[in-house]
């Protein structure tokens, strides 16, 4: 009981509201659970494209996509592979928010979980920096999908992002084209109780890996431990 106190006493001087980071620390631990599931799921992201990613974006839950009116959003997590060529461990996760839409798209009104691949450092570097058109500041593509497909098709090799959905229990490669991805500021304040930026988060590891963010990091080691782009 003496504990919890220390610990919500500790919140209240930093002016965290500890509701603020409960709320995201369950983000982080959604986005693991979301992934395990993915990546158990027979008919997935191939493992030879998943092994050529340096960075992924994990988006649960993103409840509304519409042709013609763009009114989306949805809010999840991005971790790289450290170090400066991007072969050291997964880091820990800086949160993300994705806004917009494409005129092509249309889900309906059901939940669909996303995961983005980033297969450049451009594309890295830039979503961690600032607001990213995806399919206009870094090329995009449909991922392609099946435990043996192949990397080095011509749409995942010219493309810097791919991006995949599942939705009604179906995992697909699609088009996300139009909508932007940016660095959720003020999430991570919440989940890491200062001001930091999602890139020192990535690249500087400026802070520790929160605990809800376990399952998430145990689940990327064990499934692409190596990076095997020869980029």
């Amino acid at each position: 009981m003496k504990k919890a106190f220390l610990i919500l006493a500790a919140f209240s001087l930093l002016g965290l509201p500890v509701s603020a980071q409960n709320k995201e620390a369950d983000r982080v631990e959604n986005a693991g659970k979301v992934l395990k599931e993915i990546l158990n799921a027979p008919d997935s992201i191939p493992q030879s494209v998943l092994d050529k990613a340096d960075c992924i974006v994990i988006l649960p839950s993103v409840l509304k996509f519409a042709i013609g009116i763009g009114g989306s959003y949805g809010r999840g997590v991005m971790t790289c592979r450290g170090g400066a060529t991007f072969h050291a461990p997964w880091s820990a996760p800086a949160m993300m928010a994705l806004e917009g839409g494409s005129a092509g798209l249309q889900l309906g009104g059901n939940a669909t979980d996303f995961v983005l691949l980033l297969m450049s450092p451009r594309s890295a570097t830039s979503i961690l920096s600032s607001k990213v058109k995806i399919g206009g500041d870094a090329t995009a593509a449909a991922g392609p999908v099946g435990r043996t497909a192949s990397a080095e098709t011509d749409v995942a090799m010219r493309a810097e992002i791919l991006s995949y959905s599942r939705a009604r229990g179906l995992f697909a490669g699609i088009s996300l084209a139009g909508s932007t991805l940016r660095p959720d500021n003020g999430a991570n304040k919440n989940l890491y109780g200062k001001e930091v930026t999602a890139k020192s988060i990535v690249f500087d590891k400026s802070v520790p890996t929160p605990v809800s963010a376990k399952e998430l990091l145990a689940t990327l080691q064990k499934a692409s431990p190596t990076n095997k782009s020869d980029k």
